[in-house]
């Protein structure tokens, strides 16, 4: 989440629709003084490729509804927005909500799932996607992510 908000900011700030580049990394880098110049360019190498914005012929345009982000008050990213999203915590996460229960216990079950159900012999994010068919839990949209994790190809 804190990538998409980081990501977010410059164009609520800004008011914009789409920017230049190098508007993009100055937002991040100088003006809010957030990271370096590198780190910025990281950010937007890793929206990009998290599928949050559209970089083509120097412009900058997000793939999601900007407005409907919300910026804390004194929002600064912290060291976890160049961390990599993780599709299958994401999908904990969902599964922990829909059965008011904490993300432990689902990993809890996702490991019994694969140790006496596939005699150890299963991914976790193919167990994850199995109990979010279990409790309904919509996934579809991780399935791109997930199934990287789980047959290691891109």
């Amino acid at each position: 989440m804190s990538l998409q908000v980081t990501v977010a900011a410059p164009f609520k700030q800004m008011h914009k629709g789409e920017m230049e580049r190098s508007q993009f990394v100055f937002f991040l880098a100088l003006d809010r003084k957030w990271m370096n110049v590198d780190q910025a360019n990281a950010v937007l190498r890793l929206a990009e490729e998290a599928g949050m914005v559209k970089v083509g012929e120097g412009i900058v345009s997000p793939l999601f509804d900007v407005s409907a982000v919300a910026i804390p008050l004194g929002f600064r990213p912290g060291p976890e927005v160049f961390d990599a999203p993780d599709p299958c915590h994401d999908l904990v996460e969902r599964i922990a909500a829909a059965v008011e229960r904490e993300p432990g216990e689902v990993v809890a079950e996702m490991n019994q799932v694969i140790d006496e159900e596939f005699d150890g012999k299963l991914r976790a994010g193919a167990a994850a996607v199995l109990l979010a068919r279990r409790y309904g839990v919509e996934w579809n949209d991780l399935l791109p992510e997930i199934r990287k994790g789980v047959t290691g190809k891109k």
